[in-house]
């Protein structure tokens, strides 16, 4: 398992899989082809299913990013990460706002680990606009607290952050060309937003600078998944950032 890409990754999409049914998930899961995407799990399906679900999708030739956001003392996060790492996942995460040495913590266990992944840290949250923002950080702009938890996160040892698609520009104004940017919220044009905020269609994020897009429902909730997610593949295939 590569921990690092190429400039042009052939598999940017991450496929997120948040189901409550294991037979849907599975059904879903076996129209895709490993070459083509990665998989997310997240905290739903880790909570019904546990580590063997992982496994089983490990088991199957897929990347995984395991999204559960770790968020505790350095010592707890530590030991999550190494037990994420220990099913073979492909990348796993923690909450920037944790601090330094919980990063810090979490990397040497993601680097320790006999299956290495790489580790990125959640800034803030797509889910959230200006209004929800300021209800939590005594701060007005988003984009501001984003830049210095990405920077934090970077400084800590993280591989990359996860963030909004548009932030991607101003981030890769000031991280490392490696430092990998993860975004969800994105939405092929004409698809519904549904409780994402901060969105951009696939071709806008690569073009910003994102490394990694993560696609739920415009793919999961889809007549014919694979037809979208070809399509999204298509569209991104020969875009490179250019700063």
């Amino acid at each position: 398992m590569l921990l690092d890409t190429n400039p042009i990754d052939s598999k940017r999409v991450i496929v997120a899989l948040d189901f409550d049914n294991l037979n849907a998930a599975m059904a879903l899961v076996d129209q895709l082809n490993p070459e083509e995407c990665r998989l997310k799990v997240g905290k739903e399906m880790f909570t019904l299913f546990g580590p063997d679900w992982v496994r089983r999708l490990v088991d199957e030739g897929f990347d995984v990013f395991l999204d559960l956001k770790f968020h505790d003392i350095p010592n707890t996060v530590a030991k999550a990460v190494k037990a994420a790492t220990s099913l073979g996942v492909w990348m796993v995460n923690v909450h920037a706002s944790g601090g330094p040495d919980m990063i810090e913590a979490a990397k040497d266990a993601a680097m320790s680990s006999h299956n290495p992944s790489l580790l990125t840290a959640v800034t803030i949250l797509t889910s959230m606009d200006e209004r929800q923002f300021s209800a939590v950080y005594d701060e007005n702009h988003i984009a501001n607290k984003v830049t210095e938890l990405a920077l934090l996160a970077q400084n800590s040892g993280a591989d990359g952050v996860v963030c909004s698609a548009k932030e991607a520009i101003l981030l890769r104004q000031q991280v490392k060309s490696t430092f990998k940017l993860v975004t969800p919220g994105i939405r092929p044009t004409g698809s519904d937003v549904n409780d994402q905020k901060r969105i951009m269609t696939p071709s806008d994020a690569i073009s910003s600078g994102v490394d990694y897009l993560v696609v739920g429902r415009p793919i999961t909730q889809a007549k014919e998944p694979t037809n979208v997610l070809s399509s999204i593949n298509a569209s991104i295939k020969n875009i490179v950032y250019e700063n």
